[in-house]
């Protein structure tokens, strides 16, 4: 099976992190940023269960869904 898939998987989640430094809103940071750690879990899974890779970009995906969706907005 062609696991090249998965390295593509790792760059768009880099172009993502990238990506959320680039803007100024906040909202969007976080959602941009959402993507590239869900991303960067994938890759994690997939190519070996690399849990340094999985542990932090999960963690980081929460805090921001938590904070695009459940807390309030100023």
């Amino acid at each position: 099976m062609n696991n090249n898939w998965v390295e593509y998987v790792g760059y768009l989640a880099s172009v993502f992190i990238i990506g959320s430094f680039l803007t100024s809103k906040v909202r969007s940071i976080r959602i941009i940023n959402f993507f590239g750690c869900v991303c960067f879990v994938i890759y994690g899974i997939y190519n070996g269960l690399l849990w340094p890779v999985i542990i932090p970009n999960g963690i980081l995906a929460l805090v921001q869904v938590y904070h695009i969706f459940i807390k309030k907005s100023n």
